[in-house]
C-alpha cells in the first residue's frame, strides 16, 4: 500500500532563510566539484601514476553517476522522505570528499569519485525543490533567482578556487574544503529540511526504468566525456555504447510511458511550457558550458594570461551574474513579460559571444571586462525565467520530478555541448594550419620577410647563423600555431554567437502564464 508522506507547511522568517542557505551551500559545493577537479588533474596524475587519458576517470567517473542519479532524484526523495535523501546525499557527498583527498592510487580515486557524484546527483535537483517548496507559487522567480546563483556562480568558482588551492596547498585540498560545509549542512538539513507536501511513498519500485535509465544515460555521458579521447566512432568502445545509448532510451522511454509507477515522471513533458522550457535549458546549458569551458583554454594558450589572471577576469562574469539574476527577478516581478526578458538575455549572450569572437593577439586584457559583464548579466536574465518556466506550476511529488528531469537535460546539453565544441575547434584547428602552412613558402616575401627578421635577431643575441635560422623557423611555427590555435578559437565564439540565437523563436511560442489567467477569468 502506498504511503502518503505528511510534512510541515511551508518555512517562514529566519527558519526559511537557514533552510535556502543550507540547500543552497550544498548545490554550490556541488556545482563546484563538478569543475574544481579539471585544473588539478596533472598534480593528481602524478600522485597515483596515472597517464593522462587513466586521469581523465577522475571527472568521469562523477558525471556518469551525477547524470543517473539527477533524474532519479525525485523517485529516491519519496521512497525514503526528502529530509531522509537529502541529508543523505550530503553525507555521501561529504565522506567521499574526504575519502578522495585520502585517495593514494587511481581505482581509489575513481571509485570515491563516482560514489561522490552519487551523492552529488541528488543534492542538486533535491536543494531546488527545497528552495522553491519554501515559497508560494507565485515567488517561483524569486525561489529561481536565489537557486540560480549557486547554479551559475559555482562553475565559474570552481577553475578559480581549484587553481588557488592547488598552487597554495595541495590537490587534496580541493576534496578537503568540502568537510566544513558539507558537515554544517548535514546538521541544519537533519533539523530544518521538511519532506515533500503530499509525496507518496511507492509502493512498487521501477527497477526496469531505473536500469534502462541509468544504461543509456551512463553510456552517453561516457561517450560524451571520452569520444575526443578515443577518436569518436573510430573507436569500437564509443560505437558500441552509442548503439547502447540510443536503445537504452528508446527502451527507457517506453517502459516510463507503459506503466503507473515510473522511476522518471516523463509525462510532465506532455505541458508544453515545461517541455519547451527544459529543452530551452538543454540548448543554453550546451552554448553557455561551452563557452565558459573555452575561454579559460582560449586566454591561457592563445593569450598567454596565468591562472590567477584568468580567475580575477572570470569574476567579472561572476559577479555580473548574480547582480543580473537580482534585477531580472524584480523586473520579473514588476510585470514585465518574461519572454522580453529571455530574449534581452539571450541578444547579450550573443553580444558577448559575438566580441570574443574578434580577438586578436593584441587585444588588451581589459577589453575583456565588457564581454564578461554582458554575457554573466544575460545568462541570468534569460536562466531565471527559463528556470521558473521548466518547473513552473509543479508542487509536491511534481516538483521533485520535475527538477530532476530539467537539472538531468542540462547536464547532458553541458556535455554534448562541450563535446560538440572540442569537434568543432579540432576541425577549425586542422584547417587553419593547412590554410596557414600555405603562406609560410620561400615565395612568400612578407613570410620570408618576418623569417629573416627573426633570423637577424637570434644573431644579435649571440647565435650562430645556422643555430639562428633554426630557432628562427622554430619561434616562425610556434608564432602560427599560436594563431591557428586564436583563429579557431575566434570561429567557435562566432558560431556559438549564432547558434544561441535559435532560442528565440522557441521562446516566441511560450505562453505566458498572465495570459492563461485573462482566459480563465473571461470564461
Amino acid at each position: 500500500m502506498e504511503a502518503v508522506i505528511k510534512t510541515s507547511p511551508s518555512s517562514e522568517g529566519a527558519e526559511r532563510w537557514i533552510l535556502i542557505i543550507t540547500a543552497i551551500s550544498c548545490a554550490l559545493i556541488e556545482m563546484i566539484d563538478a569543475t574544481i577537479v579539471n585544473v588539478a588533474l596533472p598534480e593528481i596524475s602524478g600522485s597515483v601514476g596515472a597517464t593522462r587519458t587513466e586521469i581523465a576517470w577522475v571527472t568521469t567517473a562523477y558525471s556518469i553517476a551525477n547524470v543517473i542519479i539527477i533524474p532519479l532524484s525525485g523517485m529516491l526523495s519519496n521512497l525514503f522522505g526528502r529530509k531522509a535523501y537529502f541529508t543523505g546525499s550530503v553525507i555521501l557527498f561529504t565522506s567521499c570528499s574526504l575519502m578522495c583527498g585520502m585517495s593514494t592510487s587511481l581505482g581509489e580515486i575513481v571509485l570515491w569519485r563516482f560514489l561522490q557524484g552519487a551523492g552529488g546527483g541528488g543534492l542538486l535537483s533535491t536543494a531546488q525543490s527545497i528552495v522553491i517548496d519554501a515559497y508560494p507559487p507565485e515567488k517561483i522567480n524569486t525561489a529561481n533567482a536565489i537557486f540560480g546563483i549557486g547554479v551559475i556562480v559555482g562553475p565559474v568558482i570552481g577553475p578559480v578556487l581549484g587553481g588557488l588551492i592547488v598552487e597554495k596547498l595541495s590537490w587534496h585540498w580541493i576534496f578537503f574544503v568540502n568537510l566544513p560545509v558539507g558537515t554544517v549542512a548535514a546538521f541544519l538539513s537533519l533539523l530544518y529540511v521538511s519532506d515533500l507536501e503530499g509525496s507518496i511513498k511507492p509502493a512498487r519500485i521501477d527497477w526496469w526504468g531505473i536500469i534502462f535509465l541509468s544504461v543509456a544515460v551512463g553510456s552517453l555521458q561516457y561517450v560524451l566525456e571520452e569520444g575526443g579521447i578515443q577518436d569518436w566512432f573510430s573507436s569500437t568502445t564509443i560505437l558500441v555504447l552509442s548503439v547502447i545509448a540510443i536503445l537504452g532510451t528508446i527502451a527507457f522511454v517506453f517502459r516510463e510511458l507503459s506503466i503507473d509507477y515510473a522511476a522518471v515522471n516523463i509525462r510532465l513533458l506532455n505541458n508544453f511550457n515545461l517541455s519547451l522550457g527544459n529543452f530551452l535549458m538543454f540548448v543554453s546549458g550546451g552554448v553557455m558550458a561551452g563557452a565558459m569551458f573555452i575561454f579559460p583554454l582560449f586566454v591561457r594558450v592563445s593569450l598567454g594570461w596565468t591562472p590567477l589572471q584568468t580567475g580575477l577576469f572570470l569574476m567579472y562574469f561572476a559577479a555580473s551574474a548574480t547582480i543580473g539574476i537580482v534585477l531580472s527577478r524584480k523586473i520579473l516581478e514588476s510585470g514585465i513579460n518574461p519572454k522580453v526578458v529571455m530574449i534581452t538575455g539571450l541578444l547579450l549572450m550573443s553580444a558577448y559571444l559575438f566580441i570574443l569572437s574578434f580577438s586578436t593577439p593584441d587585444t588588451p586584457a581589459n577589453s575583456y571586462i565588457l564581454p564578461l559583464i554582458l554575457g554573466g548579466s544575460g545568462a541570468t536574465a534569460f536562466m531565471l525565467p527559463v528556470m521558473s518556466l521548466s518547473v513552473g506550476g509543479l508542487r509536491g511529488a511534481d516538483l521533485a520530478q520535475g527538477t530532476g528531469l530539467s537539472n538531468m537535460l542540462k547536464r547532458l546539453g553541458t556535455a554534448i555541448g562541450i563535446a560538440a565544441l572540442n569537434i568543432f575547434l579540432d576541425h577549425q584547428n586542422a584547417h587553419a594550419a593547412v590554410a596557414m602552412s600555405a603562406y609560410i613558402t620561400e615565395y612568400n616575401p612578407i613570410s620570408m620577410e618576418r623569417l629573416q627578421a627573426l633570423r637577424q635577431f637570434f644573431i644579435s643575441a649571440g647565435y650562430a647563423t645556422d643555430d639562428a635560422l633554426k630557432a628562427a623557423y622554430e619561434m616562425l611555427e610556434n608564432m602560427l600555431r599560436q594563431q591557428q590555435v586564436l583563429v579557431s578559437y575566434d570561429h567557435g565564439y562566432l558560431l556559438m554567437s549564432i547558434a544561441i540565437l535559435i532560442c528565440i523563436p522557441l521562446i516566441l511560442l511560450t505562453r505566458d502564464q498572465r495570459e492563461k489567467s485573462v482566459e480563465k477569468k473571461s470564461t
